[in-house]
C-alpha cells in the first residue's frame, strides 16, 4: 500500500499565510489612520487657531484691531536676535487699515531648565501691550511664576509689570531686574527664569523698533 500523502501545511506556507495576514492587518489599520487623520484635521487645525488667537488677545486688546490676525501674519526666516534660530512669526494688528501693533514670538534661551518661549506685543506707540510665556519647563513652584497661570499672585502677576512699558520712557538700558541694576521686579530665590524672560523681552522689543517698517510691509521679510 502506498504512504498517505501528508496534509499538514508546510513550515513554508504558514510564513507566507502569516505574511499575507499581517500585510492585511498593516493595510487596514494604514487606511483606518489615514481616515481619521482626513476627518479630524480641519478640526484640529481650527482649535489650534483659537488657542493661538486666545493666547494672542492676552497680550493686544481684541477691540483694538478690526483685520484677521491669524491671516495677516509674517513669518520670519533664521532671526539670533530673537532667539529663533528656526525662525518665527509676527502678527500683524491694523484697523481701517492703519498700524496699531505687533504681536512676535521670542525665546529665552537662558532660562533656568533651558528655552522659555514668548510672545510680545508692541504697540504702535513704542509701548508694550503685554507679554506672555508660551513654552517653558521652569521649576514648579519656584521659577515658573513667569507663567500667570502658574503665578500665585493673581492679582498682580509677575509679567504684568511688562505691559505699558515703552522705551521713550524707560530706556532699554533698564530692562534688567531690579537686582541687576534695572527696574523689573522678581521673586526672591528666583531670579533666573525672570531675567532670561525679561531679556528677551527688551530684545523683541528692540527688534521691532529697529525693523517695524519692514515687519508691517505687506509680504516682506526683513
Amino acid at each position: 500500500m502506498s504512504e498517505p500523502v501528508a496534509t499538514e501545511p508546510t513550515a513554508l506556507r504558514i510564513s507566507v499565510s502569516t505574511a499575507i495576514i499581517m500585510a492585511l492587518f498593516t493595510l487596514i489599520f494604514t487606511a483606518l489612520m489615514a481616515g481619521t487623520y482626513l476627518a479630524t484635521r480641519d478640526t484640529i487645525a481650527r482649535s489650534a487657531q483659537a488657542q493661538k488667537l486666545v493666547l494672542i488677545n492676552e497680550v493686544l486688546d481684541p477691540k483694538s484691531y478690526d483685520n484677521n490676525l491669524l491671516k495677516d501674519v509674517l513669518t520670519l526666516a533664521s532671526t539670533p536676535e530673537l532667539g529663533l534660530p528656526r525662525g518665527g512669526q509676527v502678527w500683524r494688528a491694523r484697523k481701517g487699515g492703519q498700524a496699531i501693533g505687533l504681536v512676535i514670538e521670542a525665546n529665552a534661551p537662558d532660562g533656568y531648565s533651558g528655552k522659555i518661549g514668548i510672545i510680545v506685543a508692541v504697540l504702535a506707540d513704542g509701548s508694550v501691550g503685554g507679554v506672555r510665556v508660551t513654552e517653558h519647563r521652569e521649576t514648579p513652584g519656584l521659577g515658573d511664576y513667569i507663567d500667570p497661570a502658574k503665578d500665585k499672585n493673581k492679582a498682580a502677576p509677575w509679567i504684568a509689570q511688562f505691559a505699558g512699558q515703552s522705551p521713550a520712557t524707560l530706556p532699554l538700558a533698564q530692562w534688567k531686574l531690579k537686582k541687576d541694576g534695572g527696574e523689573f521686579s522678581y521673586r526672591t530665590g528666583a531670579t533666573i527664569s525672570a531675567r532670561a524672560v525679561t531679556a528677551a523681552v527688551a530684545r523683541a522689543v528692540s527688534y521691532v523698533h529697529t525693523h517695524h517698517a519692514q515687519l508691517y510691509a505687506e509680504g516682506n521679510t526683513p
